[in-house]
């Protein structure tokens, strides 16, 4: 089973009165509830699990890989996992101090405790990332700190970035059949394999 992440932007309408101070934990512990009821009804193989999203996905499989080891390969693209950098890089600042409850310097506990890069040596999921080059919404820099941090502890972890590319991947039409075909190769080489087997 392959569970996609495909959750909406962070600064479309939501709820955020749910979300508030803890955009990213807590739907990734909703997920986790659900993948444990998907296995325990007999849906989904526990030995057979990936777990994969992009933009706001990307950021909850960026966070989800740091709180668990059952997904045998993960999918990341454009995710961020540093939020104050996040913060000041993204062309839309105000939704990321909306969403964490104020600006960096007011509230840097929920900015540390909702970063994936805080709790990155707990990672043994083997990921493949993703990235425009010139991606404004969620910067390339969080794809790159994601594949140096992995790479330094030793998960195996490989970034395609595309040139010329922003958060859509939409100026050359062969960068999505790229990253499709990418992705499942990585997902056929190993998301049937457990990742602690690899290490």
């Amino acid at each position: 089973m392959r569970v996609w992440l495909c959750g909406r932007e962070p600064h479309t309408p939501t709820p955020t009165s749910i979300l508030r101070f803890q955009a990213i934990s807590r739907p990734g512990k909703d997920i986790l509830s659900g993948v444990d009821r998907l296995i325990n009804d007999g849906i989904a193989d526990p030995n057979r699990l990936a777990i994969g999203g992009y933009s706001y996905g990307g950021y909850l499989t960026n966070w989800l890989i740091t709180q668990t080891t059952r997904f045998n390969a993960a999918l990341s693209g454009a995710g961020g996992l540093e939020h104050v950098s996040d913060w000041g890089t993204i062309d839309l600042p105000v939704d990321v101090t909306d969403i964490f409850g104020g600006f960096p310097w007011e509230v840097p506990h929920i900015y540390q405790s909702e970063g994936a890069i805080y709790q990155l040596d707990k990672v043994r999921t083997l990921t493949y990332i993703v990235t425009g080059e010139n991606d404004v919404r969620v910067s390339s820099s969080q794809s790159y700190i994601l594949e140096r941090g992995l790479h330094y502890l030793g998960i195996p972890v490989q970034l395609l970035i595309f040139p010329g590319e922003g958060h859509l991947l939409s100026n050359n039409p062969w960068h999505r059949k790229i990253k499709a075909r990418e992705e499942l190769k990585w997902l056929q080489k190993y998301g049937s394999i457990s990742s602690i087997e690899t290490l």
